[in-house]
């Protein structure tokens, strides 16, 4: 079947780019460099918080927190890294797309010192939780609309190498938060992460740029008439259900090694394996997208997670079988952060493409923030190795579900594409 991306049926209400065509590479290729350190030191910073999470779960540091409150310490990574988008959008309009992102690349590192001194949890929530989250955003969002810019045929491969930073670097992050924790404490390990994390993300900033002077693009901070596009509410709304799967899964997994007899070291393990899987399965994803088509591949891939969770995880009590759960589920768990800017170009365009991203920021923010909570709201330790029994039900139906949406964006693509 030819990808949707290569026909040229008269679709309705899909806006159509009429800019010059991206050079397909060039500078290209260093953009994508650019954006796949900053996955990594982003999103791989807030993949490691499984560990402190369960470091946190296992110690008591802050006498009044409760399982409930560093389940939302991890949440306020994602939130509000998704809630500053109007914002970063905004900045970036008015500045130029380095101003937001040399802003984070601040936030991000003072979020993690600040985090290294906090004795009160309401000190966790506003440093490693919004200060973190708002660091993240503010070098992601304006980032993530330059790659397609400079692509076409290998838009989705490109996007594809991008997110797989954030499996090197939660790779990198999990082994050595780990490693530092053992061997320094708590305090440390923030502040020498922090360290790291500054130098990369600023290297990066500067290598990145756009090509919004050729593109002209729509940088409104909210553009809501997108919203009366079938095909965009379908992708919303697989954005909205999948990530609650995703975020379950990626910080329920390393505790879930402790849940059946492992060591601290087995969870650190998990995630990183975790982030293995996603490191070589996120440019698989891209690759296969530009030759099968963008939504096949992601309904198909969506679809297996859900299977895969029911078939592996949900099954599996030994070490093992989880091992080999995380590295296989890794390749595709995050398919949201893999596909979701190939797939918007093609929806909306290039040139409506920041607007829709803030829109897509937005619309995750509910399940970023309390999918972890529903999910130890559901856990029952009294079940001992079967107590994630719940959440593992819920992932998988959220994976599931998510995954009926774009088979019906997928059965629209077919049905213009016959007229």
């Amino acid at each position: 079947m030819t990808p949707f991306y290569k026909r040229a049926p008269e679709i309705p209400c899909l806006f159509r780019n009429t800019v010059q065509a991206p050079p397909d590479g060039g500078y290209g290729w260093l953009c994508v460099l650019a954006q796949f350190l900053i996955n990594g030191f982003t999103w791989g910073v807030a993949a490691s918080y499984s560990v402190y999470l369960g470091y946190y779960l296992s110690h008591d540091l802050f006498t009044e927190g409760r399982p409930i409150d560093y389940a939302l310490v991890g949440g306020f990574n994602f939130v509000f890294a998704l809630l500053v988008a109007p914002l970063a959008t905004l900045l970036g309009r008015l500045h130029g797309v380095r101003t937001p992102m040399l802003l984070g690349v601040v936030l991000l590192p003072v979020g993690l010192i600040s985090a290294s001194f906090a004795t009160k949890i309401w000190q966790l929530y506003l440093s490693q939780g919004l200060c973190v989250g708002l660091g993240i955003g503010l070098i992601y969002i304006p980032a993530t609309a330059i790659v397609p810019q400079w692509f076409s045929a290998r838009r989705s491969l490109a996007n594809g190498i991008c997110a797989a930073g954030s499996g090197v670097g939660g790779l990198i992050i999990c082994f050595s938060t780990q490693a530092l924790l053992e061997a320094l404490g708590f305090v440390w390990s923030l502040r020498i992460t922090s360290v790291v994390v500054f130098l990369v993300n600023m290297l990066a900033t500067l290598l990145i740029r756009s090509r919004n002077a050729v593109i002209m693009p729509d940088q409104r901070v909210f553009n809501f008439h997108l919203l009366g596009i079938y095909q965009v509410r379908l992708l919303l709304g697989w954005s909205f259900v999948v990530m609650f799967g995703y975020i379950t899964l990626m910080f329920s997994l390393p505790d879930y090694a402790a849940v059946i007899g492992g060591s601290d070291q087995d969870k650190a393990t998990v995630a990183a394996i975790l982030n293995l899987g996603v490191a070589f399965g996120r440019p698989c994803i891209g690759y296969f997208s530009d030759r099968f088509g963008r939504v096949e591949v992601a309904g198909i891939a969506t679809w297996s997670c859900g299977v895969l969770v029911f078939v592996l995880w949900l099954p599996s009590t030994s070490y093992a079988a989880l091992v080999a759960f995380a590295l296989i589920s890794g390749s595709i768990l995050g398919i949201y952060w893999a596909v979701i800017s190939p797939l918007a170009a093609e929806i909306v365009g290039l040139e409506e493409l920041p607007a829709f991203l803030s829109i897509a920021s937005l619309s995750v923010v509910l399940p970023s923030l309390f999918a972890e909570v529903i999910a130890l709201q559901l856990r029952h330790p009294d079940l001992g190795a079967r107590s994630y029994l719940y959440p593992q039900i819920f992932t998988g139906l959220s994976y599931i579900t998510a995954s009926v949406l774009l088979l019906e964006l997928w059965r629209l693509y077919v049905v213009y594409s016959d007229i």
